[in-house]
């Protein structure tokens, strides 16, 4: 009896220090500091709207009169993603819109389940609520190609032509507890903000650029909005493109062809359901409009013109 004491007391005891140890890594790794605040955002370019789920950070720009480009960003890299194509659209005489998801950015990190209808609607709000005129073009990069190709699913009548970047494909869900995966970003956020180099051919060529990712890590909620997004957004590649094929939109695929993030043969999957006009970039990685700049842009420009 009294050895199943101390072996008791020994398993509680080295529980308690690993308890400690965890949530001390924890502390020492945890870039959600700060609670984002108005404050946050007065030295912050663009503007904000505030929608029925939180204030959203937006870039609108061009003449009024111009045809509408909205522009949606990938899984955690905020709108800064668009850089050079959205000054590109925005001098071809088109009003393009640009903004930051809920959870990402400066936008706000609203404690609710980050599914289709959260996406959906925060794109819906900002189409009415800033009055884009007529029927808009939709582009979306990565995780933003699920955002388009779902919203245009569910709204065909408002959309016009469709641009996919290197677009997500209905990735598995974890099988790990969800409280499992919130530790292993708070622990491994240094390696979720590098990671983002990973999304170019040739990453020296693009110095600062996690050093513009870590701001929006500061803030909390951050790091919800990406597991409830891994969690609770549920998407079928298959089926999504199906229906996106059923809408008869225009769509323009583009890949880079060294992708490693999402690899292009899984563009043989999209367009097996899908009627695309299908752009490989050579010597490119899951960015090419960022690493083929003057070529992709080009076939933007060119697709949005055409009919």
């Amino acid at each position: 009896m009294k050895i199943l004491k101390v072996s008791i007391i020994i398993i509680i005891f080295l529980a308690g220090a690993a308890s400690l140890i965890l949530y001390g890594f924890y502390k020492y790794n945890n870039k959600e500091k700060k609670t984002l605040t108005d404050a946050d955002r007065a030295t912050i370019a663009g503007k904000f709207i505030k929608l029925s789920q939180g204030v959203t950070h937006y870039e609108l720009s061009g003449p009024k009169n111009g045809e509408v480009v909205i522009l949606v960003h990938g899984f955690s890299v905020p709108y800064y993603i668009w850089d050079g194509t959205y000054e590109y659209l925005v001098k071809q005489g088109y009003q393009v819109l640009r903004y930051d998801t809920y959870g990402r950015g400066y936008s706000d990190r609203p404690e609710v389940v980050y599914d289709k209808e959260l996406y959906n609607n925060q794109l819906l709000e900002l189409i009415t609520r800033l009055k884009l005129q007529g029927k808009v073009n939709l582009a979306g990069i990565s995780f933003g190609g699920e955002i388009i190709t779902n919203f245009t699913c569910t709204h065909p009548n408002l959309i016009n032509k469709v641009i996919l970047i290197d677009p997500g494909y209905g990735n598995e869900k974890p099988v790990a507890p969800k409280c499992f995966t919130l530790y292993n970003e708070a622990v491994n956020s240094n390696a979720r903000a590098n990671g983002q180099l990973d999304d170019f051919k040739y990453p020296k060529q693009h110095a600062g650029w996690v050093d513009r990712y870590l701001p929006q890590m500061q803030y909390k909620g951050f790091r919800n909005a990406l597991v409830s997004t891994l969690y609770d957004y549920q998407s079928n590649g298959r089926q999504s493109n199906a229906c996106l094929n059923s809408a008869n939109k225009p769509v323009l695929l583009i890949w880079g062809k060294d992708d490693k993030t999402v690899p292009i043969r899984f563009s043989d999957s999209i367009r097996s359901v899908l009627k695309v006009d299908f752009f490989p970039v050579a010597d490119a990685g899951h960015l090419p409009y960022l690493e083929k700049p003057d070529t992709v842009n080009a076939k933007i420009l060119s697709f949005l013109k055409e009919g």
